[in-house]
């Protein structure tokens, strides 16, 4: 195991290597994911100025987003008879242009432990227990995340377990910054599977709604995502590809839904995998509760050819 220095400088950050791939994680500032290099080319994005990114509680490299994943639509919610009403302008948390708050605690306000490492893992752990947490998310618990790489592949689990008598929703995310080298963005090609697509608010939040999405399997040309959806099945696979390289997020274990993100003026896409859809510990819609004595386990893997 060898660790590197970043813009972060924390003594935390480790470096995991297998072959022609590694990986850079910062457990210290939320297990964030600083690098995903394949035969020395780099395929995440926003990893270019972690300092102000945290600074500003900005989303970069592979963020987990935790207590939810993209947005609430709104200050408050109720689970298990534990009412929450969160700040409007707290300095842990990010809000979008309408006031909604984003991906919960931000990464920069999570450090995490490690656990154990090898030269192609590394293991870390997060106890939800500190009164900065529990004030938006009042259910203790366990996460444990596990990065491992292996040739032309870095699969993610992550596992929740209820440290407290109550039962804990699941609602958490990731939010992977991909692009592809040496090619403009309108020349990638993007597959995406047949799923469901979530019908969106003016305010991006589900509606409960949604319709039928064949799959796609087009260059990006001067297409924009900001796209919800469920998947039809247990897993699948979302990519993109130019210039002979291609990368993919295969969705294996615990992730139902996912975002599709793609802003038209910038060069990267997020292919997100969720447990649950944006907003559901207000709406519900999707959301599940893991009972004391019981642990969540999800799954997903980058794959780059």
């Amino acid at each position: 195991m060898t660790a590197v220095l970043n813009p972060l400088d924390d003594p935390t950050t480790t470096r995991i290597v297998a072959g022609d791939t590694e990986a850079v994680f910062v457990p210290g500032h939320g297990m964030l994911g600083i690098s995903l290099r394949h035969k020395g080319l780099e395929y995440l994005r926003r990893i270019d100025d972690l300092k102000t990114y945290a600074a500003m509680n900005q989303t970069a490299g592979i963020p987990f987003l935790f207590p939810w994943a993209n947005r609430l639509g709104g200050l408050q919610y109720e689970i298990e008879d534990r009412g929450v009403t969160l700040s409007g302008h707290s300095p842990t948390l990010r809000y979008d242009g309408n006031g909604l708050p984003m991906h919960g605690l931000m990464w920069p306000h999570l450090a995490w432990s490690i656990e154990t490492t090898a030269p192609d893992s590394l293991t870390a752990q997060y106890d939800w227990s500190h009164p900065k947490g529990l004030v938006i998310f009042p259910y203790p618990c366990r996460l444990t995340m596990t990065a491992t790489v292996a040739p032309g592949n870095l699969t993610i689990e992550t596992a929740l377990a209820p440290t407290g008598d109550i039962g804990v929703p699941v609602s958490f995310g990731f939010h992977p910054y991909l692009g592809l080298p040496d090619v403009p963005r309108q020349d990638w090609q993007v597959t995406l599977p047949e799923m469901r697509h979530l019908t969106l608010d003016k305010r991006m939040i589900p509606t409960g709604g949604s319709e039928p999405f064949p799959g796609l399997d087009a260059a990006l040309g001067d297409r924009a995502f900001d796209d919800g959806f469920a998947l039809l099945g247990d897993s699948a696979t979302l990519s993109v590809a130019a210039g002979g390289n291609r990368i993919s997020v295969d969705l294996l274990e615990g992730y139902p839904y996912t975002q599709v993100y793609a802003p038209h003026d910038k060069d990267f896409l997020a292919f997100e995998p969720m447990t649950a859809p944006t907003n559901a510990l207000i709406s519900g819609e999707g959301l599940r509760l893991v009972p004391p004595g019981e642990t969540f386990s999800a799954k997903f893997r980058f794959k780059v050819d």
